[in-house]
């Protein structure tokens, strides 16, 4: 038998009867958490905001603790892909200068490479590492991937047909465009720095070795990995693509953002240019 005062058992009674005033706001956290398997609680906070729900970011972070929905992070990286094989072409200057915040829609594009891996099995059933490349073309406006290529190798073909369509899309520019990358052999190459001067856009590149001055795409690329790819093997180059794939729309259309007033880019893209 426990010896503690009556009052004490009734206390306590009377807190596990009580109804959690806590469970309304509880089940749209988890609701929230069952679209955006990747939002942290301040996400989860500008979700709240934004669907009209006022409460204190510290009261989410509780309840997120107490739901056990902590985002895992991921400390193994993947290694770095470097494109840049030393002075191929023509080298622009650093236009952006890491200016990257603009007032104007489709006036600063920012591109970059990188890497994914995957496994398959060959002919003899052993697992051979495998290598695919995204080629992204971002607006620095809204932070939105305005086009993108996805090859098996680092290709020309790829990042010409993704410039190409950054071009198509950005055309409504009133003012000069700037298209802005680092120094990898594929943007040294004539007909990519020839296209641009064709559409009257100005080429940027960032200093030799310096990855801070192209440190919104790297961001990307570090959030993407991170929500879609680290913990997760993929098994064939179709896998792999279409979870890119996936990735990049659910990021366009539906992954909010603090800079845009916890809103997506196309989602802040509508709202501006409807205004």
């Amino acid at each position: 038998m426990v010896d503690f005062p009556k009052a004490t058992y009734m206390y306590w009674q009377k807190r596990f009867d009580r109804e959690d005033p806590d469970k309304e706001l509880s089940d749209k956290i988890l609701e929230i958490r069952g679209s955006h398997k990747d939002f942290g609680y301040r996400r989860i906070w500008g979700e709240l905001r934004k669907q009209g729900v006022k409460v204190n970011k510290k009261k989410v972070q509780r309840l997120v603790q107490r739901l056990e929905l902590q985002v895992t992070s991921f400390t193994r990286k993947s290694r770095k892909y470097s494109s840049y094989k030393g002075k191929v072409g023509r080298i622009s200057p650093n236009r952006i200068n890491r200016r990257f915040h603009t007032s104007v829609p489709h006036q600063k594009i920012t591109t970059d490479t990188t890497e994914f891996k995957y496994y398959e099995v060959d002919t003899k059933g052993r697992m051979a590492i495998k290598k695919l490349y995204l080629d992204p073309f971002m607006d620095l406006w809204n932070l939105e991937i305005v086009s993108y290529g996805i090859s098996p190798a680092p290709l020309s073909k790829s990042i010409m047909d993704a410039l190409n369509e950054a071009i198509s899309v950005t055309d409504d520019c009133k003012y000069r465009r700037t298209f802005h990358s680092d120094r990898g052999w594929a943007y040294q190459m004539k007909c990519y720095g020839y296209t641009l001067k064709e559409n009257k856009i100005f080429q940027s590149m960032s200093r030799k070795g310096n990855c801070y001055d192209n440190a919104v795409m790297e961001n990307f690329f570090g959030i993407m990995k991170q929500e879609m790819y680290y913990g997760v093997v993929y098994y064939s180059f179709d896998e792999l693509k279409e979870a890119i794939e996936t990735y990049i729309k659910y990021y366009n259309e539906r992954r909010i953002k603090k800079s845009l007033g916890w809103q997506s880019p196309v989602e802040y893209r509508m709202q501006r240019l409807a205004a």
